[in-house]
């Protein structure tokens, strides 16, 4: 007999979630929702699922939902995860703004009731925000403190997620052989978690540093099990982060022909996700690979939409970049 909402189903989404599989959390959520309201709790479960694989607008409407009793209840800690949670959806919608505030909040929630992991949680997605935003060096400061957190309490899910961010600014900055061994960490401490969505990411950093560093044997293969773990988790927005990559792989490889088609399905994806940096780093590839083609109206309609996305985000870097991009590459 299936049993009803308030009974069991509460530990068994939470197993799940621990397991990465967001798939059978909805699954399971909508088998048993016939039998009345959840909780809050099981509605933040389906909301961090539907979110981990980019459904963010049934996130979001479960998550506000969820925030709301909690606040009726007075449950600080219920408060807490929903605002983090719903601050990672506002970041990935491009409302940074609201993000910061969200984030910020979770954050001293985590402080009064010295929850250190929650406190973790929220100082890595703050920095996430600074990263976009240019402010490197507090960036990377923030993420630090997160993973010494996450350290202590042998939290491999966010040692994984912290590693890649470290790997990311790394990266950016051109310090390519130590993103090499963020990424490395990341995909190690990844595995751990059986989470395939967390491995793909992890899995995709490596790949671009691998494209960063010149080495693309070893970046087509990285992209193929990223992609292959990306699908495995039902992880549309994790395929379209691989077609990112793919697309500048491919383009250095000389093949622009190629990069425009992949950037492109990357952006459509991105796009229908409401995934808003990864469709402006999408089109922003896409134009380069127009330009390369002499398609110059295709490239000055995605220069324009990359640019429109980068503003909104306030994302300093990736503004310069564009910018600064030649008319031919």
């Amino acid at each position: 007999m299936v049993q009803s909402a308030e009974g069991d189903t509460p530990t068994r989404l939470r197993a799940l979630l621990a397991q990465g599989r967001y798939q059978d959390v909805l699954d399971l959520h909508r088998a048993e929702s016939a039998l009345g309201s959840s909780s809050p709790g099981v509605a933040l479960a389906v909301a961090t699922a539907a979110t981990r694989l980019g459904f963010l607008t049934d996130g979001e409407t479960l998550a506000s939902d969820a925030l709301s009793r909690f606040r009726n209840r007075v449950d600080d800690d219920g408060q807490m995860r929903c605002l983090n949670l719903l601050g990672a959806i506002a970041y990935e919608r491009g409302r940074l703004d609201d993000a910061s505030f969200r984030f910020a909040a979770s954050l001293d929630f985590g402080r009064r009731l010295n929850d250190i992991q929650s406190t973790a949680r929220a100082s890595n997605n703050l920095a996430s925000v600074a990263f976009l935003r240019g402010r490197v060096e507090e960036s990377r400061s923030l993420f630090r403190e997160a993973l010494l957190s996450y350290q202590r309490l042998g939290d491999r899910r966010g040692i994984a997620e912290t590693h890649h961010n470290l790997g990311i600014v790394a990266r950016e900055t051109g310090q390519i052989e130590e993103a090499g061994r963020e990424a490395e960490e990341a995909v190690r401490h990844a595995a751990v978690t059986s989470d395939p969505a967390l491995a793909a990411l992890a899995t995709v950093g490596q790949a671009e540093t691998a494209v960063a560093d010149g080495e693309f044997a070893l970046a087509a293969e990285r992209l193929d099990r990223s992609e292959k773990l990306a699908a495995q988790a039902g992880d549309e927005v994790g395929v379209a982060e691989t077609n990112r990559v793919r697309a500048e792989l491919a383009l250095l490889q000389g093949d622009p022909v190629r990069a425009l088609e992949i950037a492109l399905a990357g952006r459509a994806t991105a796009e229908r996700f409401s995934s808003t940096q990864l469709q402006g780093e999408c089109a922003a590839l896409g134009m380069r690979a127009a330009r390369r083609l002499g398609r110059s109206a295709q490239a000055a309609g995605l220069f324009a939409e990359a640019e429109r996305l980068f503003l909104a985000l306030g994302a300093v870097l990736h503004l310069e970049r564009l910018r600064l991009e030649p008319s031919h590459d």
